[in-house]
This record gives C-alpha cells, sequence and structure tokens, in this order.
C-alpha cells in the first residue's frame, strides 16, 4: 500500500511505554468485566482478560511515550496515516450516506496493558473499540501476531485491522452499536456487528483503491486477514472443532463476503448486515 504521503492524523495518543501502571482498577474488577462486554461485542476474545490476568512489572519500550513519533518509528507513521485516511473519507462518506457528522475517535497506542473508559485490557485481547471514550486501543504486537499465528502478513492486512476497529466508532455514531449493547449478550447480533465493520473497513479500502493507494497483492492480504480472523479459523486452530453457534464474529467466508462488498460497492449502506 502507498501510505507514507498521507496525511498524519492529529488524534493520536501514544501511550507505549507506561504499561498501564499506576493506573487503579476500582470496584473489585467491575471494569474488567465491563471491557469483557464491550470486547465480545465490539471485537476481541474476552476470555483472554481472564486467562492471562493483568501482567504484573510490565517493562517499559526503550521509546518514551509521547504524542509525537520519532522519525524512524514506522508502525507509528503508518497508524497516524491510516487513521488520517479514515478520517478524511468518513468526514466526506458519513454525512453523505448518513446523514451523520462524524465525531473523530482518537488511536491510542500501547504496550502490554491499558486502561480505558471501558476497563482494564491486556494486550492478549487484541486491537479494540472502547464506546465509553470512543477511543480506538492498539498495540502494535498485535501485528507481529497477525503475520506469525494468523499467517497474514502485510501492510494492507494491517490498515484492514484498523480501518475495522474504527468501523465500530461509525457504528457508535450511527446507534447500531447501542442497538446490538442494549439486546444483551446476543451471538447473532455479536456476529451482525462484526460483519458490518468489515463491511466498513471495505468502504474505506474502495476509497484507498480509487486513490491509487492499493498496490498488488494487497486486496488479497485484507481478504487473507478477514478469513484468519474469522471465528471457523480460530476454532481449528485453538479448540481442532468448530461450534457454529458458538460463533461471535462471523466465519471466514463471511467475514470475507462482507469485506468484498464494501470495497466493491463503496456503499455503506450496502453494509445493513441486520436484514
Amino acid at each position: 500500500m502507498r501510505w507514507s504521503d498521507l496525511r498524519q492524523s492529529r488524534n493520536i495518543e501514544d501511550r507505549r511505554g507506561l504499561g498501564g501502571r499506576g493506573v487503579a482498577v476500582g470496584g473489585g474488577g467491575i471494569g474488567i468485566l465491563i471491557l469483557a462486554v464491550a470486547i465480545y461485542l465490539c471485537g476481541g476474545d474476552p476470555t483472554q482478560l481472564f486467562q492471562g490476568g493483568i501482567p504484573q512489572g510490565e517493562q517499559p519500550v526503550s521509546q518514551t511515550a509521547s504524542n509525537s513519533a520519532a522519525p524512524q518509528d514506522t508502525n507509528r507513521q503508518f497508524a497516524g496515516a491510516i487513521i488520517g485516511s479514515l478520517e478524511d473519507m468518513w468526514r466526506e462518506v458519513l454525512p453523505q450516506q448518513a446523514r451523520i457528522r462524524l465525531r473523530e475517535p482518537k488511536l491510542v497506542l500501547f504496550t502490554g496493558q491499558v486502561q480505558s473508559a471501558c476497563g482494564y485490557a491486556s494486550a492478549a485481547t487484541g486491537p479494540f473499540y472502547c464506546p465509553g471514550d470512543e477511543n480506538l486501543y492498539l498495540d502494535f504486537a498485535f501485528f507481529d501476531e497477525l503475520r506469525r499465528e494468523f499467517k497474514a502478513p502485510g501492510d494492507f492486512a494491517q490498515a484492514y485491522v484498523i480501518a475495522h476497529e474504527y468501523g465500530h466508532h461509525i457504528q457508535n455514531l450511527t446507534g447500531m452499536m447501542s442497538k446490538v449493547q442494549s439486546a444483551g449478550q446476543n451471538n447473532r447480533l455479536s456476529v451482525a456487528l462484526e460483519l458490518q465493520a468489515d463491511c466498513y473497513a471495505g468502504v474505506w479500502a474502495n476509497r484507498a483503491q480509487q486513490q491509487g493507494r492499493l498496490e498488488a497483492g494487497d486486496a488479497e492480504e485484507a481478504l487473507r486477514a478477514a478469513a484468519a480472523v474469522g471465528d471457523d479459523m480460530i476454532q481449528k486452530r485453538t479448540r481442532g472443532v468448530v461450534v457454529p453457534e458458538s460463533f461471535t464474529h462471523g466465519s471466514a467466508q463471511q467475514r470475507m463476503e462482507w469485506f468484498s462488498r464494501g470495497m466493491k460497492s463503496g456503499d455503506m449502506r450496502q453494509c445493513q448486515t441486520l436484514r
């Protein structure tokens, strides 16, 4: 993907190296329970919170956490460029297609663990969106996992991950997220939420394609990533058996289909997964 000359977003908060230390979690763990619900609805496996616990003594990385990126910090520059591109696209598309004005979220970069309005999370939860503070949260270690464990390398695969989480923010603005949350734990609605976020990521990919940003193989990278995080693929890899009724994010085929629908149409109105 050709991204190096894209506008850098100012909505980046760099907490890397802080490790979430010094932040108290009150309420006897209620914050973690809230986050588990948010992650269940908004992308990620909430069981990771309880299997791994909260890491202790997290060591800071060598880079000092700040809101400005060092010139050699390619990951930071990449994330800033993708968020900038998403802002520019949704600032135009959202009013046109949904008659809603974009309220820009912030991307919070962290290492190891982080505190959000949804509670306390470790990197094991993966990237997530918190509707409570309207922030996206990302530990770049997930990109390594995407390449190593999920066999989905490439910068456009990484861009898809960010665009998917941004899609959850769009759902928050349109009211789709509150609709799903008010229904309580419902796997069918959870799947619909995730597939719509995939479709919204595809809408952004359409714009990137129209702008000549995509290179050979980029679309395949995103589709490979979408398939790799399908519930059936994850269950096969971790459990050896697929249980469709337990799906919360959609199958590999569904995730590819909805991303493709958004990418082909460039129209968020084609992303009605609850029909």
